[in-house]
């Protein structure tokens, strides 16, 4: 899938403003729950995305005054009790490989969070590399509370380097609800912002980076996660190179070009 212009998922909202695509579980109904369609169909979205020039940043929104209500009670939870240890593995496996893909997609993603964000909602959102909250969000890792681990899709691994050890550890053993005033404190949230224009400021946000260098914003991306495993030797010695590659990209030469005219640059991500 190299063109998302005419995609049609049949699990979720999709929708393009421009370059930035406009992703968001639609069961409003319920508080917007995963399913194993969406979480699959979620996947191989993300998945595509580096191979996809047309999009150059996503903006995973909310829907009806909710962000996700987590799995869905009836359509996950009730069945994996009847499955067995290949099917749970499988299900836990694909519900990581949603992370892993939004990681590895290249795009920046922006989550624009209102309302509830639980389980793996909160972990979409903690996979996100930007996060904007309404004052109406509610966000919690609440696996514990469901006899479950707080380990869950990457959440011991991520969230600590967003909000600090001890902070992601207390969300994570009590499954209690952060407020978006804590969020954007501890971090979590980059800032909190009106209701009715949390979407379209989101977009706003989107639409700036996209139009900035977006091999330079891919191999940004790239590195974020990659130094978690790095030291800093390693980290500097890996930045270099990938600095030295965004050198040869025509953008950086434009960006010359525009500074000695003293024009505002215009990327074009090659």
């Amino acid at each position: 899938m190299t063109d998302m212009t005419h995609f049609q998922p049949l699990h979720f909202k999709w929708r393009m403003e421009g370059d930035v695509a406009v992703v968001s579980l639609d069961r409003p109904d319920r508080k917007n729950p995963l399913t194993f369609e969406s979480y699959a169909e979620l996947r191989d979205m993300f998945r595509a995305l580096p191979e996809c020039d047309d999009v150059k940043a996503v903006v995973f929104a909310s829907n009806g005054g909710n962000f996700c209500s987590g799995g869905d009670v009836h359509d996950i939870i009730g069945p994996l009790i009847d499955k067995d240890m290949k099917g749970l593995l499988a299900f836990t496996r694909l519900t990581g490989d949603l992370v892993k893909s939004m990681v590895a997609c290249g795009k920046p993603v922006i989550a624009a969070v209102d309302g509830v964000c639980v389980g793996a909602g909160a972990i979409i959102a903690m996979a996100s590399d930007l996060r904007l909250a309404t004052v109406n969000a509610k966000t919690a890792f609440l696996f514990t509370r469901v006899g479950l681990a707080g380990c869950d899709m990457g959440a011991c691994a991520i969230l600590p380097r967003i909000i600090g050890q001890g902070r992601a550890a207390e969300l994570l053993y009590t499954g209690r609800s952060m407020s978006a005033e804590e969020g954007e404190k501890w971090g979590f949230y980059n800032r909190i912002i009106d209701a009715k224009t949390l979407e379209s400021d989101a977009i706003a946000l989107a639409q700036r980076i996209a139009a900035g260098p977006n091999f330079g914003h891919m191999m940004t991306k790239t590195m974020l996660a990659q130094e978690w495993n790095m030291g800093i030797e390693q980290a500097i010695e890996a930045e270099a190179q990938a600095q030295a590659l965004c050198m040869q990209t025509a953008d950086f030469k434009r960006a010359y070009d525009a500074f000695v005219a003293r024009e505002k640059p215009v990327f074009k991500g090659d």
